[in-house]
């Protein structure tokens, strides 16, 4: 266990999801105030250590682990993490083209559902993200087939 004091240890928690997602997840913020209120703040610093080993070590790089979080959350119709993670995939230096590439293999893998709930995510991501980027990107794409 860390001698840091309780508020700089979960701002710590806090600054890992700021750096991925400029901001921090709801979810995350009621596991940091369920482990004040119970003492168990331990047990997050535990789970977070653990993704940080499983993430940071792992030999996917950031863009491509966000696009993977994107895809297994829209075959499990998450529509609230799903919407983080393709923000951390943009975030993280993938285009639109390839969030429609995850919302075409989730209606092969997943089914209509999935590609419906992850076209959905991408619509709203349209209008975040200046016009020239997205122009380039599908020109890109196009020059790729």
């Amino acid at each position: 266990m860390t001698t840091d004091s309780l508020p700089e240890r979960t701002e710590a928690i806090r600054d890992r999801y700021r750096e991925v997602f400029a901001t921090v997840p709801a979810g995350i913020e009621d596991r940091i105030a369920v482990a004040g209120v119970t003492g168990r703040l331990e047990a997050v610093e535990t789970i977070e250590e653990l993704r940080r080993v499983l993430l940071a070590g792992n030999p996917l790089e950031a863009r491509v682990q966000q696009l993977v979080h994107f895809a297994q959350l829209i075959a499990l119709g998450r529509a609230g993490p799903a919407r983080l993670h393709a923000r951390g995939a943009l975030r993280a230096g993938a285009g639109l083209p390839d969030l429609v590439g995850v919302a075409e293999t989730s209606l092969v893998t997943s089914g209509m559902p999935a590609y419906a709930l992850a076209i959905e995510i991408i619509a709203e991501l349209i209008d975040t993200i200046p016009l020239a980027e997205t122009s380039s990107a599908a020109a890109a794409a196009g020059e790729e087939r």
